[in-house]
């Protein structure tokens, strides 16, 4: 059947270009010959019968971290000024389209150009276009974010995770290390802060033998009990 509609098309195509376009006689053979020759290579090289395997686009292939936006937005809401891009850039980001949020995020930029939150946001779009590694764009704008608003803890830990995903564990952990020491301690994000910590010492010392990496992480009181009898 499939040989039958290609012979069927091959037979209309000719049909068209000689009696609807009005291609010369002369050319007739040539483009019959083409047709013919078209036909036979897709009966050498042509699978009709296999199954497709579509492939989604790469931008598509990883999924955006919903609770790292939701950390964000945690983070940041007294800073933003630029929400309505934040919000497209999110909508983007969950699709796994981080280019095209990191150019929604450039634009955002360029109208709020001191809203610490946007280029935080740009940031994570960046290194998620990367495939999670952090480039000297993305530390650019976790560094203008922090230059913007100095005590936003967005910067530092978004930075700080991007070194981490990017295999610079010690530099990840000396910056969420500064970030614990100077965050209030009712900030609602010190314990992920504090288990992330623990986590890069747990990793430092098992590549290095150490049981810890660097100063000892001051974590809340609700979870000192529970580090204690996890040491033990």
């Amino acid at each position: 059947m499939t040989w039958v509609l290609i012979l069927l098309i091959a037979a209309i195509v000719f049909v068209l270009l000689a009696f609807v376009l009005k291609m010369p006689r002369a050319g007739w053979e040539l483009s019959g010959a083409a047709l013919l020759v078209g036909i036979a290579g897709y009966a050498l090289q042509g699978h009709p019968g296999a199954p497709g395997a579509p492939k989604a686009p790469i931008e598509n292939k990883r999924a955006a971290d919903e609770a790292l936006v939701k950390q964000r937005q945690q983070m940041g809401d007294q800073f933003a000024q630029g929400q309505s891009w934040m919000i497209l850039a999110d909508g983007l980001a969950r699709q796994g389209q981080y280019g095209a949020a990191a150019e929604v995020l450039r634009k955002g930029t360029q109208q709020f150009p001191q809203d610490a939150d946007l280029w935080v946001s740009l940031g994570n779009a960046l290194v998620g276009h990367s495939d999670g590694i952090i480039t000297p764009a993305a530390q650019f704008a976790f560094q203008k974010a922090a230059a913007i608003a100095p005590d936003h803890p967005g910067p530092p830990f978004f930075m700080g995770l991007a070194l981490a995903q990017s295999g610079r564990l010690a530099d990840a952990r000396a910056m969420w290390a500064e970030l614990l020491r100077r965050s209030p301690a009712d900030a609602p994000y010190r314990a992920d802060l504090s288990e992330r910590i623990q986590r890069i010492d747990s990793m430092l010392g098992a590549t290095s033998g150490a049981s810890t990496a660097g100063a000892p992480v001051a974590v809340p009181s609700g979870e000192a009990g529970e580090s204690d009898q996890a040491a033990e």
